[in-house]
This record gives C-alpha cells, structure tokens and sequence, in this order.
C-alpha cells in the first residue's frame, strides 16, 4: 500500500480509538472486518500506532499543538510505526519539518507529565502509594509492550517438549522464571494454525496469570471453584493442576465470556471442568454449594490497570468514581466466594490492578469482617511450591502499614515483566 493511503487508514483508526467509547481492542478489529483489503503488514502498522498513540497520549497530543491539520492525523504521524523515510513519502515539506522538530526534542523540553504519560488521577495515586521514583519506574514499563507467554498445558506436553516443538516451527521462546509451566516468546508469532496451539499442548496466558492458578494449589479429586472465571485462561490451568479430576466449576455472570472458554476447553482435553453462567454473586446455585468447596480463586471485576501494556486505553477509560465503585463490589463478590469454602479450604483473592486500594485495602476490609479465614503467608506458599524468588514476587513496591512481608503475592511490570498482579490468600478455620 502506498504510504499516503496506509498513512489516511491509520488516522481513521487513531481517530476511532481515541473515541474512548469502547476497548481498544475491540475497535481495531472491528476495523479490520471492515477494510478486508488490508494485508497483515498493513494491520500490524495500523494496530500497533493506534496502540502507540494511546500509551504516549499526553506526550503526542503536547507535540501536536504545534502542527496543523487534523489532531488525528498529527498524532498518527507522531505515532507511525514504520521508517520515517517511508513516513516521509506520504508528508508534505511543512510536515517533514515539524516531525524532524518533535523528534529533536529531548526529555529536558518535556513535563513530567509528558513522560509519564498518565491522566493526573493516576499519576498522584501511584505517587502517593509508591513514592515518586517507583512510580516513574513502573510508569515507564507500562509504555512499553507486553511480551507473548504461554502456558504448556502439562496434561499434553512437558515444558521442554514444547519449548522443541515451536523451535521447529521457527518460533523461539525461554522458559518463564517463575511459572513452571510458562514459555515467553521472541516477538509475536502467529499461534492458532500451529499443531501444538490447536491440540490444546499450549495456551496464550501471561505467567502473572499462571502464578495465580499455582497459588490456588489446587489437588487431584477436590472440588473448586474459579468464581469469575471469564473466558477461562486461569480455570485451565487449574484443571491441569487436578489432573482432569475432581470437580472444577467456571462461575461467570456473562455466558458471552463463558462461551468463550468452550473453544479452549475443548482443545485442552479437561473433562473436569463445568462452566455454569449466574445471574449474580448471590444466585441461588451459588448458595448450594455453600461449605462445600475446597478450593475457590475470586479473580476479581477491577480496573484492569495491571494490563496497561496491553491495553493502553484503560488508562483514559477509567476514573476515581470507576474505582470507588469497584471497591463495592469487589468487597461484595469476594465475601459472597468466601462462603462456598469449607472448613480447612483455601481461599484466594486476586485482581490484574496496580492500586492499593483493590487490593490490600480489599483484603484488610474482608479480613477484619471474616474472623474465621485465617490469612495465609503467599511467599511461604509460592516456596513450597518450588517458584524460584517467592519473596521478590510478594515484596510490597512501598511499605505497607500493618502489612507484614510476603503476605500477598505483588507482581509488578517493571519488576517482574508480568502484568501487574495482587493476590490475598486465607484458609478457613476448623478444617
């Protein structure tokens, strides 16, 4: 395609998915339904300058005042992923001029919003609860992006094995350093037609994700529970844990997102597993099973805020009023969860946020009402389990108060190169 009408489909994208009005992800292929004439270079420079312009919003928007034309086309520009001699072929002289000027300019000539590139909200709150040199670090991991981990579903194939299979593929990875069972990619690769990927032998899931299905230790012919199972990444690997036995329920509110899972199922040989939709966290198919489960993983609604690597436009899709809100209900739903435990069982309590406030401040308020779930130790759990640096992974990034050390697994972008993921695990008294 040539660069001036690859350039005027990028700005229509740009322009879409700073809309804001729904995920990113969602926009972007919905696009490509609908521009089917677009080959696979072209989407990737479409997707990942949509993408670069949301995790550099503040920085790009505050270069482009000083251009003319369309914002979206300024910001696209600034954002292409592509040579800038290519770029250039589709630039008038003006243009050139002023990119050649924002691209001089240097982090002296830049605020330090400019850098850190998020709404203020989150900015003071990551700064108040991580201190200013924490905050900028992890500011700046989350600008770039995410590496492609798998998980090797251990009923199909060791991790070794694996690892050779996509070798011969052409596909290089390395072992993840915590998750036993996790590969992390070199690039991107195309997965889905590989026979490993469609015999169910592997898995898209980040190794924060996998570490969470781990903590939960779930045991051959238990009865568990994952209470927002979703669209089931974490559900499978708890049913590899069990060995396909036992019973594994896969609770969700949205049968659209289960219905998601079956496909993954299927490929994963788990006969265990029994997807069920509720109406909510209090139905009545919940309230039967009350004190029979002996293990349930509450896998939290949040901001999602951990996955800004991913998915940048969380950032300017959310608001302190959106998080006040979902610390309601995360209270509700993990309380509700709790009840299912019996005596003896495990309970974990797990989001993909960075904020304190879904976090420990969840875990303290649902402890301090629940005197009967006794708080469990997760870097004492995560070394017998054999992971390799479980104090490192549930290191709070600032001091906590009344928090002691490795009480909650704390997986941070810039510390561990996972998504950011909290944890909160408690056994329920008189087993």
């Amino acid at each position: 395609m040539h660069p001036k009408a690859l350039l005027e489909e990028t700005t229509e994208l740009v322009r879409r998915v700073l809309l804001l009005d729904h995920p990113a992800d969602a926009v972007v292929s919905r696009y490509f339904r609908e521009h089917r004439n677009l080959g696979p270079r072209e989407r990737a420079t479409l997707a990942e300058t949509a993408y670069a312009v949301l995790r550099r919003k503040r920085l790009y928007e505050f270069l482009a005042r000083s251009g003319s034309g369309p914002q979206p086309r300024r910001l696209a520009i600034l954002a292409f992923q592509a040579p800038r001699d290519f770029l250039k072929q589709a630039l008038n002289d003006p243009e050139k001029a002023w990119l050649d000027a924002c691209d001089a300019a240097g982090d002296a000539d830049l605020l330090p919003a400019h850098r850190h590139n998020l709404p203020d909200w989150l900015a003071d709150k990551l700064q108040a609860e991580l201190g200013q040199p924490e905050r900028d670090a992890l500011a700046a991991a989350l600008l770039d992006g995410a590496a492609l981990d798998l998980r090797v579903n251990t009923l199909q194939a060791k991790r070794a094995e694996a690892q050779a299979e996509l070798a011969k593929a052409a596909i290089q990875s390395q072992a993840t350093p915590y998750s036993p069972w996790g590969l992390r990619l070199k690039g991107k690769p195309a997965l889905q037609k590989l026979d490993a990927f469609t015999r169910g032998a592997i898995e898209v899931q980040d190794e924060g994700s996998q570490l969470l299905a781990l903590l939960l230790d779930a045991h051959r012919g238990e009865m568990v529970a994952d209470f927002c199972a979703g669209a089931g990444g974490k559900t499978l690997a708890i049913g590899a844990t069990m060995r396909n036995t036992g019973r594994l329920y896969a609770f969700d509110v949205s049968a659209h997102r289960l219905a998601a899972l079956k496909p993954r199922l299927a490929r994963s040989g788990l006969s265990n597993v029994h997807p069920v939709a509720i109406a909510h966290e209090r139905d009545e198919r919940i309230k039967r099973l009350a004190g029979k489960m002996d293990r349930v993983l509450v896998d939290a609604p949040c901001t999602g805020l951990g996955t800004l690597r991913r998915n940048p436009d969380l950032k300017w899709r959310q608001s302190p009023k959106d998080v006040a809100e979902l610390n309601a209900k995360q209270l509700a739903i993990l309380s509700s969860a709790a009840r299912l435990v019996k005596p003896g069982g495990r309970l974990v309590y797990a989001t993909c946020s960075i904020l304190q406030s879904e976090n420990e401040d969840v875990a303290a308020a649902f402890g301090a009402a629940h005197p009967d779930f006794e708080p469990l130790n997760a870097a004492q759990l995560l070394a017998a389990l054999k992971v390799e640096g479980a104090e490192a992974l549930c290191a709070p990034a600032a001091e906590t108060a009344g928090v002691a050390p490795g009480s909650y697994l704390r997986l941070w972008p810039h510390r561990h190169h996972t998504d950011g993921f909290f944890a909160a695990v408690w056994q329920r008294r008189g087993g």
